[in-house]
Order: C-alpha cells, then sequence, then structure tokens
C-alpha cells in the first residue's frame, strides 16, 4: 500500500519509476540527463527527408522526456542536447551527406527556431505534467503535447520565417511559404505523435503503480 501511495503522489513519472534518495540525487539527475539526451539523438535519426525542414521523431522526445522527467530536468535535458550538437557530435536530424549537421552553424539554420523551441516545450508540458498531472489522463496528457507542439512551431516558424524572407531575401517569401514549408507538412505527423504520447504517458504510469504494489 505505501509503494502504491508513493508512486500515485509522486510528482513525476520517473520520480514514480525511480524515486531520488538523498544524496544520490545529483548523480541520478545526471544519468537521466545524459540518458535522455541520447534518446532525443536516437529521435533525430529517425526521419523524413522534407525541404526546407527534415520531420523527425524529435519532438516526440522532446515532449516525452518533459512529461516524464518534469520542467527543471526535463527542459535540463533539451539544453545538453542542444549543447552536444553545439559543440559538433553528430546528435541533430541531417539531410544528407554534404549538409551541415552540427556545430554553432546548425543554430543558424532553418532548423534553429525548432531546436530552442524544444527547450521550453520541454519545460511546459514537464510543469503541466509535474504540477497539475496532465500526463495521467489521456486527454490531458494529448493537450498537454498540443500545447508543447505550438509552442515548438511559434519558435520554428518565427525564425524561417526570418532567416528565409529577411536575412537570406528568397524571392517572394510570403507567411503562407512559411507555414507550408515550416508547419502543415508535419501536421499529420505530429497528430500520430501526440495520440502516441497520449497513449503511452498514462499507460506508463499504470506500469509503474502496478511494479510497485507487486502486482
Amino acid at each position: 500500500m505505501q509503494s502504491n501511495t508513493a508512486a500515485l503522489t509522486a510528482p513525476t513519472l520517473i520520480d514514480a519509476a525511480w524515486p531520488a534518495r538523498g544524496g544520490s540525487t545529483l548523480v541520478r539527475s545526471a544519468i537521466l540527463a545524459i540518458a535522455g539526451s541520447i534518446l532525443l539523438a536516437l529521435c533525430a535519426k529517425i526521419q523524413v527527408p522534407m525541404i526546407p525542414v527534415p520531420m523527425t521523431m524529435q519532438t516526440f522526445g522532446v515532449l516525452a522526456i518533459g512529461a516524464a522527467y518534469g520542467w527543471p530536468l526535463g527542459a535540463v535535458t533539451v539544453l545538453l542536447y542542444l549543447a552536444e550538437g553545439f559543440v559538433g557530435l553528430p546528435v541533430f536530424a541531417c539531410a544528407n551527406a554534404a549538409a551541415v549537421c552540427s556545430g554553432p552553424a546548425y543554430f543558424a539554420g532553418t532548423t534553429g527556431g525548432y531546436l530552442i523551441g524544444f527547450v521550453v516545450a520541454a519545460g511546459l508540458v514537464g510543469w503541466l505534467c509535474q504540477r497539475h498531472q496532465w500526463d495521467r489522463v489521456p486527454v490531458k496528457a494529448a493537450g498537454a503535447m498540443i500545447l508543447g507542439n505550438l509552442v515548438i512551431y511559434a519558435f520554428g516558424l518565427i525564425w524561417l520565417h526570418t532567416l528565409l524572407g529577411s536575412i537570406r531575401g528568397v524571392a517572394g517569401w510570403t507567411l503562407l511559404r512559411t507555414w507550408n514549408a515550416g508547419a502543415a507538412n508535419f501536421l499529420v505527423g505530429d497528430l500520430v505523435k501526440i495520440l502516441l504520447a497520449a497513449a503511452l504517458l498514462p499507460l506508463a504510469w499504470k506500469l509503474v503503480q502496478r511494479f510497485r504494489t507487486g502486482s
């Protein structure tokens, strides 16, 4: 009964699955952040090449980590992932062998806004799940994922439009072209990822609670 109660009252899924204990908290957080950054790198490699922005499983990984870890650790994990790519590790999505796939230049490319949006989205979803338990009910889990996706779109589209419309001065580049290139093509795929997360998160809570009770 005590184990079940602990699982039910844990603020995040990872706290229920792996409770922090005294002096091990910092080591635990470091392990989780590194593991999460590796997961994001793997998600980035699962992609459908598209122009100017490839479609990947990154958004699913970012939002799922935010939900499972909570807002502080979730946001830090995404920041670690971005830092790995910034220093040159091959952790980002790459359209082809000739493209710039890591380093500072990658952040100045068409995906730069989405990368920054990842941090904010992970924090928002983490906050909703940690403080309000949105990840325990499918409808609320879907709502958290939708809000997270909207944040990613907002950062991504603003930068994409600025880059191609103003900085690079692509002829005839309009808001509609930005929407079509940076959002419209991904709506169906993002919907599938939202539904997947909405199903998996509450299921994960049930499995953790069942494991903790031994039933």
